[in-house]
């Protein structure tokens, strides 16, 4: 059974202490996410995180969104939608990053990808912050 009432007031919470995966401090330390850049609607069970990259060319922006995904898909029921997406204007590869971020048959891939599953654990469950 999941208590969903507590999760709009600390979402920033869940994924919070996520580390970025270029450097040792976690995605809040970074300014990558505010409290402000996650939005949960209970009525629509649906979630969006807009996050902002540290630099427009960042090439982990993907991986930063797949770590949102999967911390996200063990903390809300699975019948929630999560839209994940770089701040307007925050990434040169805007359009791409966010097509890439949303797209189910690359998460799968991604995540088949034993090399990058690390690194998308490591920046999960590390506790070197």
């Amino acid at each position: 059974m999941y208590v969903l009432v507590i999760f709009d007031l600390r979402s920033i919470n869940i994924v919070r202490d996520i580390r970025d995966p270029e450097h040792p401090y976690s995605l809040e330390q970074l300014s990558v996410l505010s409290e402000e850049s996650i939005t949960v609607d209970e009525k629509l069970d649906r979630i969006l995180i807009t996050f902002t990259p540290t630099i427009q060319h960042c090439s982990m922006a993907t991986v930063i969104g797949l770590c949102l995904r999967i911390k996200l898909k063990d903390c809300f029921p699975p019948h929630f939608k999560v839209d994940i997406k770089v701040a307007p204007g925050s990434h040169a590869d805007e359009e791409a990053v966010n097509k890439q971020l949303n797209d189910k048959e690359r998460i799968v891939a991604a995540m088949e990808n034993p090399n990058l599953r690390q690194l998308v654990d490591e920046c999960l469950y590390s506790s070197e912050l």
